[in-house]
């Protein structure tokens, strides 16, 4: 029986970037137990070896001022299906370290942190056996959204007009976009030398990432055959998010916040398994064999 393992990641780009964790969810076979990780309880074994074999890898990237657990309802349905997944925090973008959310640093440091979190898990003498020889799957949530796209070859433009140099990484395979921040890939060509295959959900009621500039945004990939996007109905910029125990709702906290009628739960009884069905699918349309 495969359960699946919880395990904190240090990652160390360089002497001049700073350092940074990542949560890895993956397949083990220690049964697991509910474990609490502050106000969340996961059903995980913490720290402990990875099952017998390869796994594919999935990268998913939180939004601005964002944490890896927010995703969790996610990440532990793709381990559960036989994949690793590696969830950053960014640093100088993440709960509780949160300073440059709006600096071009941010731009420029995401994409860098996603190719540095590659390089040390393939490093790594006990994850990087683990991870199999095919293309990585990028997820991002916002902001999140926008380091997966720049790291599959999207050239990102500054407020001021200018294009930014930012990390690439030929490693990507496939990107599902959770409402993610197009702004910076407007300016024509942006998003032309993007061939990997997209799935982008956006949501109905969102100010933030607006339907509408998604889709302007992905319109400038070559191959419009390798887009689709689906708008979820009623939801709100935050309703990707794992739903928040009862005690952090309120009404100064928006992230827990969704547009009446829409029922966040439910979603995240679902929504997990339709983003794995695409990956599947991709996966098995390259030859590969599905998840377990």
């Amino acid at each position: 029986m495969i359960f699946v393992g919880s395990h904190e990641f240090a990652v160390r780009p360089n002497a001049a970037a700073a350092s940074f964790s990542a949560l890895l969810h993956y397949p083990c076979e220690q049964p697991s137990s509910p474990t609490a990780f502050g106000p969340y309880e996961l059903d995980v074994s913490a720290e402990a070896p990875p099952a017998p074999g390869r796994f594919s890898l999935v990268l998913i990237s939180h939004g601005s001022g964002g944490a890896p657990l927010l995703y969790r309802t996610l990440s532990l349905l793709l381990a559960r299906s036989g994949y690793l997944v590696a969830l950053p925090r960014h640093p100088g973008n993440s709960l509780g370290d949160n300073d440059l959310a709006q600096s071009v640093d941010t731009l420029r440091n995401r994409p860098a942190q996603l190719v540095a979190l590659m390089d040390a898990l393939w490093r790594d003498p006990t994850f990087g056996v683990a991870i199999a020889d095919e293309p990585v799957i990028a997820v991002g949530h916002s902001m999140g959204g926008y380091t997966a796209l720049c790291v599959a070859d999207g050239q990102p433009w500054t407020r001021s007009r200018e294009p930014l140099a930012v990390a690439h990484d030929s490693r990507i395979g496939a990107l599902v976009l959770l409402a993610p921040a197009c702004g910076p890939f407007l300016a024509p060509g942006a998003l032309a030398a993007v061939t990997a295959p997209v799935l982008a959900l956006t949501a109905q009621h969102d100010s933030l990432t607006p339907d509408s500039e998604i889709r302007a945004a992905l319109a400038g990939m070559t191959d419009q055959t390798q887009v689709i996007i689906q708008m979820v109905p009623n939801a709100g910029h935050f309703s990707f998010l794992s739903p928040f125990p009862k005690a952090l709702h309120g009404p100064q906290f928006e992230p827990a916040r969704d547009p009446s009628g829409f029922d966040r739960e439910r979603f995240h009884q679902w929504f997990p398994d339709l983003v794995h069905e695409w990956i599947r699918d991709r996966r098995r349309q390259r030859g590969t064999l599905a998840g377990r």
